[in-house]
């Protein structure tokens, strides 16, 4: 009776993750999602002809923002920021507007709070109080960024940092900066505002009955993602260099056609919550021939968080991201952890991973719910992997046991996060730690994914957990530890194909748990692995077939 409730909740919960659409298209790689891009007039004002100075020291946010509305108002075009230090508070992007940094022009964003009014804003999928974003747009249509200037979000002001994730001399520096150190002496702050809110674990979220003024006592610690375009359409951001945010650097919510091109995300290796972009709930993007070196997740694919998330019900969906370079980052490409509204429909390709501490990464936890559907990877190569080149984790954020056991739980509800049917091909990865990892729930396996013509180097093959309807075929593992190709717990139907490995590895597969059934290995030199199948914990020998 669970299970057939279950499946009408599943049922209805897709009614409202497509919402958008009467009815999903089908795309494949021959029929990729079509994104509108803006288009302008060539009508061109100058921020300099409203007195701007590009001298690094007077402050331009009343000038820029009046050429950008007299811009808009006389029917759009072309605000143009010539080379030069321009120095600003918030800037707001109108409708028909192509705000353009010619080569040369850095915009940096004061480091002066004061400039910054308190806002209802977004915060990993929630309504929260945030300090105004350094560029905003919201409800507009038409609108870019473009050029080869420099967008600076002083966010070194802003954020928090410990002394180990910096070098003695810049240690030496931040502390000369002002700020305050934590109890252990070992953690800077900007303020003691700051350091507070984050020690009594203040929140940032709005609830009923809290206006924003009563966040004053914590401003410090609301920090600004850089961009946000909230229920836009037709956004163009190309070119540009984007740095040093305080919090996410690109942050597009709700908008539809959204293409971001050529543009650079560079944020320190230590910046808290440095996501290079979050595109969350957005109908049909395009991310091009990017280069992001961020401190947290790099191209990241989010729709919301739990219940509110749920009730949105807007999945990001019909996206293409191709021909990116990405250096430092938790992830490569990311879906989750806050995606309760779903995601389908994507397209990735022809991308670069270097140093990345993991490749592809899709990560969620109980309680967020959402489908996740129809990913689809070609072409992905990888280089010095610190973790897992591809990478599926259900406990994200949960703490285990000591043993190492999960909190088992067969519960299906609204909460349960589901992720299924994908395909990756001519994935290659030299170096990484683990080459393809999988932990789904008891209850909901991740399930339907298939990895096909590619190799990784890595120290460690294949780990399964709660996983179903898995295919591997033609792919050659080049492992380094003494552990097993494929360690399986709990899985079902995992089909393994034409598959090269290691010469003289201990052992091939390894099965824990009597849940394991119906894994085959086929057109596969058993030979080369001096111990063919190793059982635990319940696991049978007829659960393969070779």
């Amino acid at each position: 009776m669970k299970i057939k409730i279950f499946t009408i909740l599943i049922l209805a919960t897709s009614s409202v993750v497509f919402a958008q659409t009467t009815k999903p298209k089908a795309y494949s790689w021959n029929n990729l999602p079509q994104i509108i891009k803006p288009v302008f007039r060539k009508d061109t004002i100058n921020i300099v002809t409203y007195k701007a100075l590009g001298d690094g020291i007077s402050l331009n946010t009343e000038f820029i923002n009046k050429a950008i509305s007299d811009c808009s108002a006389k029917g759009g075009g072309v605000v143009l920021i010539p080379s030069g230090m321009w120095l600003t508070g918030p800037i707001y992007l109108k409708s028909k507007v192509n705000l353009h940094l010619e080569r040369g022009a850095t915009l940096v964003f004061t480091a002066d709070k004061s400039q910054y009014k308190i806002v209802e804003g977004d915060y990993e999928g929630k309504s929260a109080a945030r300090n105004e974003s350094p560029i905003n747009g919201k409800d507009l249509e038409n609108i870019a960024i473009t050029g080869k200037g420099i967008i600076d979000a002083n966010g070194d002001a802003w954020r928090a940092v410990n002394q180990a994730q910096l070098t003695p001399e810049q240690w030496k520096d931040k502390l000369a900066s002002g700020g305050v150190l934590g109890d252990n002496q070992k953690s800077w702050y900007p303020s003691l505002q700051f350091k507070n809110a984050q020690k009594e674990g203040k929140s940032m979220l709005i609830v009923p009955g809290k206006s924003l003024d009563s966040f004053s006592d914590m401003k410090d610690f609301l920090r600004p993602n850089l961009l946000v375009l909230k229920n836009c359409k037709k956004v163009l951001i190309e070119g540009v260099i984007f740095q040093n945010s305080a919090a996410w650097c690109l942050h597009p919510i709700l908008c539809e056609d959204l293409t971001i091109s050529g543009v650079t995300v560079k944020n320190p290796h230590y910046a808290q919550n440095g996501d290079g972009m979050d595109i969350e709930s957005c109908l049909r993007f395009m991310v091009e021939n990017c280069i992001l070196d961020v401190g947290d997740d790099a191209i990241c694919i989010k729709s919301g968080k739990d219940e509110e998330g749920r009730k949105r019900g807007v999945p990001t969906a019909e996206g293409i991201i191709r021909g990116n370079t990405i250096y430092s980052g938790h992830g490569g490409v990311v879906v989750g952890s806050e995606m309760s509204g779903g995601a389908r429909d994507i397209f990735i390709e022809n991308c670069t991973f270097i140093g990345t501490d993991k490749g592809l990464r899709f990560k969620s936890t109980r309680g967020r719910g959402g489908v996740v559907e129809r990913i689809y990877a070609r072409n992905i190569f990888m280089k010095d992997i610190i973790d897992e080149a591809i990478f599926f984790d259900l406990f994200y954020f949960v703490k285990f046991a000591t043993d190492g056991k999960r909190d088992v739980s067969s519960q299906l509800n609204e909460g349960t996060p589901i992720f299924r049917n994908m395909v990756f091909e001519n994935i290659v990865c030299t170096n990484a730690k683990k080459a393809f990892f999988i932990r789904g729930l008891s209850e909901m396996n991740i399930q339907d994914i298939t990895l096909k013509n590619s190799k990784f180097t890595a120290d460690l093959g294949v780990e399964f957990t709660d996983a179903s309807n898995i295919k591997i075929d033609n792919v050659s593992f080049n492992t380094k530890s003494a552990a097993p190709i494929f360690a399986l717990t709990n899985s079902k139907s995992i089909e393994i194909n034409k598959v090269n490995y290691t010469r003289n590895v201990p052992v091939l597969i390894s099965l824990d748990g009597e849940q394991n059934t119906k894994i085959s290995i086929k057109n596969t030199d058993l030979k080369l692995a001096a111990k063919v199948l190793d059982l635990k914990n319940g696991a049978v020998k007829n659960a393969v077939t070779f």
